[in-house]
C-alpha cells in the first residue's frame, strides 16, 4: 500500500511525474500498490480517464505494472530507479558471488593501450565515413561466418542491450508481445517494460528455451522472440544442436516473427554455438565483446537481414552516429592480439573448471544445480529469502532469483568467475546448509 505518501497532480503528466518522483525517492517502494483508478480520480478531483492515462504513461516508462486483480503496482525493479541502488547489500568480509561479472584479472582490456607504440595511426575520422571500420568489418565477417552466422549486413552498437533495444524498436510498437526466457536477463525484462512491450515467458532447461513453450508463444501471436544462445543469464543454459533444430523448424513456419539472438559471452561461454540466425525474414544476432574483454569495452557486433541492419544504421545516424573508431580499433587490436587471445582462453577454462567443480560438489551434497556454460550456476530453492539470508550469514552472497523470474519457481544465481578451486567445497557446504535451513523453517 501507499503508506503515508499522498499522490498529487491535476493532469496525467503531473500525476505520472509525481508518482515517478516518489518511486525514485523511495517514498513508493517496489511492490507498492497504487490506488484504483476511480478511487485516485476521486481523491484528486479529476476524470478517471486522466488517472488511467497517468498509469499508462508509468507503464510505458517501466515504472509500474498492471497485474490483473492485484491492480497496479510499482515494479520490483522500476526503470526510474538507479540500478545500483537496487543491488544486494553485501556486508564487509562476505564473498560476493552475486554480480554476474567476469574476473577482472582475466580481462585483456586491463593491459590494453589505446595507441600502441609502433601501431598504425589512423587519420582523424570526419563526418560521412562508414559506421563500421573496414578492419572491424573484415574480422566480424570472418568470425561470425565461421560460427554459421550470415554476416553480409553488419552494424556496431554500444553493447548487447543497446543492440537488442535498437532491433526491437526498429520493428515493434508499444503493446506488442515479445517472447523471452523465464528466468531471464533482468536488464532485458526491465527494458521491455520501459519500452511498453508485453512479455510472453518461455521456460528454459539446460538445452535452452523449451520448444513447447516457444510453439505456444508463437500461437499466441508474439511479434518477436529473444533467445540467449549460450551462457544464458541466470541459468547458464546453452542451446543444444537438437533444440536448435527444433526451434528453427518452429520459427520457419512463422517467418514474420522477429528473431533476436544474444551471444553476450562469446569467447568464454565454454560451449559450441548453435545459432538460429537467418531462420525468419527479420532477425538479428548480437555478439558483445564486454564479458570476454572488459565491460568498459562498450561494443558489440550486430548481424542481421538487410532491412533490420538498415533500420539500425538509420536510427544510429539520428543519435550517436556511430560507435567511435577509436573503440573499434581497440576491439580489433584485442581480437588480433595473441596475449589477449591466450587470456580469453584461460578465462574460459577457469570458468568451465569452476562450474564443473561446483556442480560436482553440490551433487555430492544432494543439491540440484544448473549451468553448463558461462559465468553462472543456477540453484533451485524452496524459499529465496531464507536461502539467501542463511548463505549470507555463512559468508557468501548470491543473487536472488526474483530478479530474473516471471512465473518460474524460486532459485538463486551464483557467479563462479572469481572463485578459487580451494573455495568450492566450503561454498557447497554453505549452500547445502542453507537449503536444509529452508526445510527446517518450513516445518
Amino acid at each position: 500500500m501507499l503508506g503515508q505518501y499522498t499522490i498529487r497532480g491535476a493532469g496525467a503528466d503531473a500525476i505520472a511525474t509525481d508518482i515517478e518522483d516518489a518511486i525514485s525517492a523511495g517514498a513508493l517502494a517496489p511492490g507498492a500498490e497504487l490506488p484504483p483508478i476511480r478511487e485516485l480520480a476521486g481523491q484528486l478531483g479529476v476524470n478517471a480517464n486522466t488517472v488511467a492515462a497517468a498509469y499508462r504513461l508509468l507503464r510505458e516508462r517501466g515504472a509500474v505494472e498492471t497485474a490483473g486483480r492485484r491492480g497496479t503496482r510499482v515494479r520490483d525493479r522500476p526503470a526510474t530507479t538507479p540500478r545500483s541502488l537496487r543491488g544486494l547489500a553485501v556486508p564487509q568480509g562476505v564473498r560476493d558471488l552475486s554480480t554476474g561479472n567476469p574476473d577482472p584479472a582475466l580481462l585483456p582490456i586491463a593491459a590494453a593501450q589505446l595507441l600502441r607504440g609502433g601501431s598504425r595511426r589512423r587519420a582523424p575520422l570526419l563526418y560521412g565515413e562508414p559506421a563500421v571500420s573496414p578492419e572491424l568489418a573484415e574480422h566480424a565477417r570472418a568470425s561470425l561466418t565461421a560460427d554459421g552466422v550470415p554476416a553480409d549486413h553488419l552494424a556496431v552498437i554500444a553493447g548487447a542491450l543497446d543492440g537488442i533495444e535498437r532491433v526491437l524498436t526498429a520493428h515493434l510498437r508499444p503493446g506488442d508481445r515479445v517472447a523471452v526466457e523465464d528466468p531471464g536477463w533482468a536488464n532485458l525484462l526491465d527494458l521491455l517494460a520501459a519500452l511498453g512491450f508485453s512479455v510472453e515467458p518461455i521456460r528454459v532447461d539446460d538445452d535452452g528455451p523449451l520448444a513447447g513453450d516457444v510453439a505456444l508463444a508463437l500461437r499466441r501471436g508474439v511479434r518477436a522472440v529473444v533467445v540467449t544462445t549460450r551462457a544464458q543469464n541466470p541459468t547458464g543454459a546453452a542451446l543444444s544442436a537438437a533444440r536448435a533444430a527444433e526451434l528453427r523448424q518452429l520459427l520457419a513456419d512463422h517467418a514474420d516473427v522477429l528473431l533476436v539472438e544474444d551471444d553476450h559471452c562469446a569467447g568464454i561461454a565454454g560451449v559450441e554455438l548453435h545459432t538460429l540466425a537467418g531462420t525468419t525474414r527479420h532477425w538479428a544476432f548480437v555478439r558483445s565483446a564486454s564479458k570476454a574483454y572488459g565491460p568498459d569495452l562498450r561494443l558489440a557486433l550486430l548481424a542481421g537481414d538487410h532491412r533490420t541492419v538498415e533500420r539500425v544504421h538509420g536510427r544510429l545516424r539520428l543519435g550517436p552516429g556511430w560507435v567511435s573508431y577509436l573503440l573499434q580499433d581497440l576491439a580489433v587490436s584485442l581480437w588480433r592480439d595473441k596475449a589477449a587471445t591466450r587470456l580469453v582462453h584461460k578465462a574460459e577454462a577457469v570458468y568451465t573448471r569452476n562450474r564443473t567443480l561446483l556442480h560436482e560438489a553440490l551433487a555430492e551434497r544432494g543439491v540440484t544445480s544448473h549451468g553448463q556454460s558461462g559465468l553462472n550456476v543456477w540453484i533451485p530453492v524452496p524459499d529465496e529469502t531464507v536461502a539467501i539470508t542463511r548463505l549470507l550469514g555463512a559468508g557468501w552472497a548470491a543473487a536472488p532469483g526474483t530478479r530474473f523470474r516471471i512465473g518460474t519457481p524460486p532459485g538463486m544465481r551464483i557467479t563462479v568467475s572469481s572463485l578459487d578451486a580451494t573455495e568450492i567445497d566450503a561454498l557447497a557446504d554453505a549452500v547445502a546448509e542453507a537449503l536444509q535451513a529452508v526445510g527446517r523453517a518450513s516445518v
